[in-house]
């Protein structure tokens, strides 16, 4: 069992290079997820994504993956992936009984971490700029980027499985 550390924050995006970041970051992928029916606080994601640049150029073109992830307690929680066959996740993508989310991913390194900064590209996200970083420990330390905001890893409306169903741009607080 693998054990997901993340903070999860807004971005700044007054701050944010938009224009320049796919020359900035190290890996841009576009990105589509699905969430199968679960129940019990787990959540199970099939995931595509196009590779749009990648420094090293050693991966495929397209990949696909099956995630499993139980309860969270605090940040943290159980995380099971595997690689699974593109064609099957667009097929499994099918029996998702919620809309799909879209999305760019860029990830870059800042200090000793990679961030992976997520901008949704269609339907109710659309505009939304979300900021990830995988910590070995819940008090790790990490260099915070200038284009960081608000930090939401405990506001359970930003999980993806939630945004999914409850769109950002619908919130009346947001």
């Amino acid at each position: 069992m693998a054990l997901e550390i993340e903070r999860k924050f807004l971005v700044d995006q007054t701050k944010w290079p938009r224009e320049r970041m796919i020359f900035l970051a190290d890996r841009v992928f576009d990105m589509k997820q699905a969430y199968l029916p679960s129940g019990k606080g787990v959540t199970v994601r099939v995931r595509t994504r196009e590779i749009l640049r990648d420094q090293a150029g050693t991966h495929p073109k397209h990949e696909a993956f099956l995630t499993i992830k139980g309860p969270s307690k605090g940040i943290s929680r159980p995380e099971y992936e595997y690689p699974i066959p593109y064609e099957d996740a667009v097929e499994m993508m099918q029996l998702s009984d919620k809309p799909t989310i879209s999305k760019l991913r860029h990830e870059l390194r800042v200090g000793n971490h990679t961030w992976e900064v997520d901008s949704f590209t269609e339907g109710g996200n659309k505009g939304l700029i979300l900021a990830e970083i995988e910590l070995s420990d819940e008090d790790e330390e990490f260099q915070k980027p200038e284009w960081l905001g608000e930090e939401v890893s405990h506001d359970s409306r930003y999980s993806n499985s939630k945004l999914a169903v409850n769109p950002w741009n619908e919130w009346k607080d947001k």
